[in-house]
């Protein structure tokens, strides 16, 4: 095959994987949780908006106060991620929030769904 051929080709195959991406993203669905969270040791209360992007197998995005945050890790019920210097833990299952700023400070909360 010629080369014009195979990169005419190579194109048409990665446009269809992007459109098959396309319609899987947009079958998807966003759960979006407000999350009262009391830090300590300042003992503020901060109500974060996480908005969790999936589909029918796997979490595609996380969004914390509209951030979306770079990497993710999911383990069974949690999903393990971090903003700026916060660590943070979401549990899917009993919806509540963890998190730790380096061991100088920790926030803990519980959250519903605002959906």
């Amino acid at each position: 095959m010629p080369a014009d051929k195979k990169t005419a080709s190579a194109w048409a195959w990665a446009l269809a994987l992007l459109a098959t991406e396309a319609v899987a993203v947009s079958s998807g669905h966003d759960v979006r949780w407000n999350c009262a969270v009391a830090y300590l040791p300042a003992r503020s209360t901060w109500v974060r908006e996480v908005t969790i992007a999936h589909d029918a197998r796997r979490v595609r995005a996380v969004r914390i106060d509209g951030v979306a945050v770079h990497a993710f890790q999911v383990h069974e019920a949690l999903i393990l991620t971090a903003l700026d210097n916060e660590r943070i833990v979401l549990d899917t299952a009993t919806l509540s929030w963890q998190s730790d700023f380096r061991g100088q400070a920790s926030g803990a909360g519980r959250c519903e769904r605002a959906d």
